[in-house]
């Protein structure tokens, strides 16, 4: 064991407390997963840092397990995970690829720093990709635009995205001037967690390092041809900062796809939501029904084309995966209740006769 900071600087809240009874306080403590391996979880709390074997298997009762859950171990010599405490937020997206199922991403994060690089990996779709799943996962959305030493029209490029959400925190900054990443410490408070989110290249790993004070993520150039960017963050885990912050730095994303985030959206996309709420029909399609909020605002120059384009692309999106997803719960449901049925018969025919 090494020494690790108070349960306080590691994030615990009162949320968190109060889902203990005092029974759990005389019995147990609790610890926050600060890296997951594929059989091993590092978690750190009041009594340093301590690797616990796991396999999601073996804890299916309580739940999966991820990076920034906290849970409790009873007092034991050889200490055991007794549960996973409620999430106060929870970042998960669709498994990549052809998998059906969540991936989870990070748990318990206060603030999300949605890294973007202005360069020719500029995308504003992209921006409201993360803005949705961020949304939904109940923390505070803060977008990064990373590399403004090198973009001319850094400020064009700032107002673009702050044009998605006139409340949205918007910050540019450069590696190189140490005064712009000072504009993020009012997010890294003592006992605050802060996930870095964003595409590889984007620029997460050289933030983290800046904000931890030295380097502790490999980094490394972006492709010259392109300006994509190469995997340096290969698992997520959690770093403590001198302030007191508690920082995540997360791979990169190539895919991120939308599932389960119907609230995110709307809220990403509130001003078209609001428009729509305006419109003659309540089944309007916004393409050429009468009295159309929608139409009206793309003619009138106050909504974007590609806006309204790229929100009904992510509603596509959202609705097809989460359908996709219930009905393998639903396929999940038969498949248990099928189990417990066959079980029940045969400690059935194995009674002996009444």
């Amino acid at each position: 064991m090494t020494s690790q900071p108070s349960l306080a600087g590691l994030g615990w809240q009162a949320f968190f407390q109060q889902q203990l009874s005092l029974d759990e306080w005389q019995n147990s403590y609790p610890v926050r997963v600060l890296e997951q391996h594929k059989t091993v979880l590092e978690v750190g709390g009041g009594q340093g840092i301590i690797r616990l074997p796991y396999t999601p298997a073996a804890f299916s009762q309580h739940g999966t397990v991820c990076v920034g859950d906290w849970l409790l171990l009873d007092n034991s010599e050889q200490p055991q995970i007794m549960r996973r405490l409620e999430r106060l937020s929870c970042f998960q997206r669709r498994a990549a690829g052809s998998k059906v199922g969540m991936q989870l991403i990070a748990a318990n994060v206060d603030t999300a720093f949605i890294v973007c690089s202005l360069n020719d990996d500029f995308n504003l779709n992209r921006i409201e990709r993360y803005l949705s799943i961020v949304h939904e996962s109940g923390a505070e959305a803060v977008v990064v635009l990373s590399k403004a030493d090198l973009c001319e029209q850094a400020e064009d490029y700032r107002q673009q995205v702050q044009k998605l959400d006139p409340l949205l925190a918007v910050v540019s900054v450069s590696a190189f001037a140490q005064d712009s990443i000072q504009q993020l410490m009012p997010w890294c408070g003592c006992g605050k967690t802060v996930a870095l989110l964003g595409s590889s290249g984007a620029g997460k790993s050289t933030l983290s390092n800046y904000l931890l004070g030295q380097e502790v993520q490999a980094t490394a150039a972006i492709r010259e041809d392109d300006s994509k960017g190469r995997h340096t963050t290969t698992r997520r885990s959690l770093l403590s900062m001198a302030g007191g912050a508690m920082i995540l730095d997360t791979p990169g994303m190539r895919e991120l796809q939308l599932a389960d985030c119907a609230d995110g959206l709307a809220q990403t996309f509130a001003d078209i939501e609001e428009l729509a709420g305006q419109c003659r029909f309540a089944d309007c399609g916004h393409s050429n029904e009468p009295g159309c909020a929608v139409r009206q605002a793309l003619q009138n120059g106050t909504l974007d084309e590609r806006r309204l384009r790229h929100y009904e692309k992510l509603q596509r999106e959202q609705q097809l995966n989460s359908a996709t997803l219930a009905q393998r719960r639903a396929g999940e449901r038969e498949i248990g209740k099928l189990h417990k049925r066959i079980i029940n018969e045969r400690k059935r025919q194995k009674r002996p006769d009444q």
